[in-house]
């Protein structure tokens, strides 16, 4: 009888086992996958290093970088942003559907595991910055659904990766990471395209976050004064809305910095001269080319409006009719040396014969935010604790 009681009770543990096992892991506490995991040994990080997030408007972008061994950071991996909504240029006020840009600091209370946008966190815009100059908007979120409406949307996936990430740093000790969310790339080239839009002193502001972090490996400390972010400032605190002091930068990261500015001043000249001798501009990291015209400079809003345009727009590719620019050559097709720069390339010139699908570049986009929503997804918006704006 004692053996029958033993028998049943170690079924029973068996059981109660079998069945934790089995249990669904709640979406905020997916762990880590091995490929991750795997990608940070190589590179001399572990699950509890501190993050920071680079966002990148146009070219659709988002990065996670992480602390290594050595104290500076290095990227962990990029991410399709998957949509965002309004153009290029900062978030202004309620409703503009803009997506913000500048640096933003998130801390554990900003992740929200109960989005009903899958998973999400919130970028805590406004900032010290965006209020001094009286910009409204709230709940400004990376989250997913892939759905965005002020937001950066990404696949389901891809934030519970990403939020992982956050969550396995905040284990680790770090109090918040640092978001930098630019409108592109800050490269002389892009500097230069862009040279004549309204927010191009805004951009060369952000710019200057974005030196300091290249230049040092580290994500820079972020300050607000005479209404312009500062950065590495050791002055006490500082008035976002009264004139800047004299700033006290260490003399190391200050020569570098100015260094590195000099470089990318003369750099922007050169790409400036041969935008207006119809060279046209080099391609912009992240595999998307942006349409210049050979006549004339570009003008602002059909620069900024074709490109953020066509890097939101999804491609679905109809098998053996040829690729989008910037992704890997098929073995049978290859986009001609002379292809204009359009966003797109033809491979009609240099398709080899025995590939009668290979003369072919078609396309066929679908722009979700032209089809109707349901009114299900309609009401959403209002009813998620984290509305996106």
């Amino acid at each position: 009888m004692r053996n029958r009681l033993i028998g049943v009770a170690t079924a029973c543990g068996l059981a109660v086992t079998l069945a934790a096992c089995d249990a669904p892991v709640s979406k905020d506490q997916t762990p880590l996958g091995f490929a991750i995991k795997r990608e940070m040994d190589l590179k001399g990080m572990t699950p509890a290093d501190p993050i920071m997030v680079r966002i990148f408007k146009e070219e659709s972008k988002l990065e996670v970088w992480k602390r290594t061994s050595s104290g500076q950071y290095k990227e962990l991996k990029t991410y399709d942003i998957c949509r965002w909504s309004g153009e290029l240029g900062p978030k202004q006020r309620e409703g503009d559907k803009q997506a913000p840009e500048g640096f933003y600091t998130i801390t554990p209370g900003q992740m929200n595991p109960n989005s009903s946008y899958h998973l999400s966190f919130n970028l805590g815009y406004p900032n010290a910055y965006d209020r001094t100059y009286g910009r409204t908007g709230a709940h400004l979120m990376v989250h997913g659904d892939c759905l965005s409406a002020g937001c950066y949307a990404m696949q389901d996936g891809q934030i519970e990766e990403i939020y992982a990430l956050a969550r396995e740093a905040f284990r680790g000790g770090q109090k918040s990471f640092q978001v930098q969310a630019m409108p592109f790339r800050m490269t002389p080239e892009n500097i230069a395209r862009h040279r004549g839009n309204t927010n191009a002193s805004f951009w060369n502001n952000l710019k200057e976050g974005n030196d300091h972090f290249e230049v040092t490996g580290v994500p820079p400390q972020v300050a607000v004064c005479g209404k312009h972010y500062v950065f590495n400032t050791q002055n006490g605190d500082l008035d976002p809305a009264s004139p800047c002091p004299q700033l006290d930068v260490p003399e190391n990261i200050r020569a570098a910095v100015a260094q590195k500015q000099q470089s990318d001043a003369q750099a922007v000249q050169v790409a400036i001269a041969r935008l207006d001798t119809g060279g046209g501009a080099q391609p912009v990291q992240g595999g998307v080319q942006v349409a210049s015209s050979p006549a004339a400079p570009q003008t602002t809003t059909q620069a900024e409006t074709s490109t953020s345009l066509m890097s939101r727009i999804p491609t679905f590719r109809i098998p053996g009719f040829g690729r989008r620019q910037g992704q890997q050559a098929s073995p049978v097709a290859t986009t001609t040396a002379s292809a204009a720069v359009t966003g797109y390339t033809g491979s009609i010139n240099t398709a080899p014969a025995e590939d009668p699908f290979a003369v072919f570049d078609l396309f066929v986009t679908v722009d979700a935010r032209t089809l109707p929503k349901t009114a299900a997804e309609a009401r959403r918006s209002y009813e998620d604790p984290a509305r996106i704006d």
